[in-house]
């Protein structure tokens, strides 16, 4: 279960970002060139945030199966001082829970904004300050806090 957990997590990840990335574009592109927010507008905002959920859910899931989270949390004052331990077993969890949440919000508040404006300008922000959250919180291959490859 823990290695089709794995997975799924890796595999949705590239999902959330491609989603999150078409959304700031389009998020972008509407606020300057002060277009309407259309339908499809209102989608890529709702299933970004949906999608959001689902890596939420698998991640959880895998968090709670997880050998490493296991040891970090047994061992809690030895394994603190290791930065990979500790990366999955505090700061990675943190941070993207921080990412979808802000996901959450920016796009509740777009739902509720009155100009179309003010929904692009909201998506923008809220979607922009996640991706650059989940960006520091991926063990990218080359990142110095924990590496893992780009799929599993």
């Amino acid at each position: 279960m823990y290695q089709t957990l794995t997975f799924y997590h890796s595999t949705v990840r590239w999902l959330l970002l491609a989603s999150l990335i078409y959304g700031i574009f389009r998020a972008f592109k509407g606020y300057y060139s002060k277009s309407g927010f259309t339908k499809s507008d209102n989608a890529v905002r709702h299933w970004t945030a949906t999608i959001s959920h689902i890596q939420l859910v698998i991640g959880i899931t895998l968090y709670s199966q997880s050998p490493i989270v296991k040891y970090f949390w047994t061992n809690f004052k030895e394994a603190v001082h290791d930065i990979e331990i500790a990366f999955f077993g505090l700061i990675h969890i943190v941070l993207m829970l921080i990412a979808i949440i802000f996901i959450t919000i920016g796009s509740a508040l777009a739902k509720r904004k009155q100009t179309d404006n003010e929904k692009f300008k909201t998506m923008l922000v809220w979607f922009s300050i996640s991706l650059l959250i989940i960006f520091l919180a991926i063990p990218w291959p080359f990142s110095p806090l924990a590496n893992r490859p780009y799929l599993r």
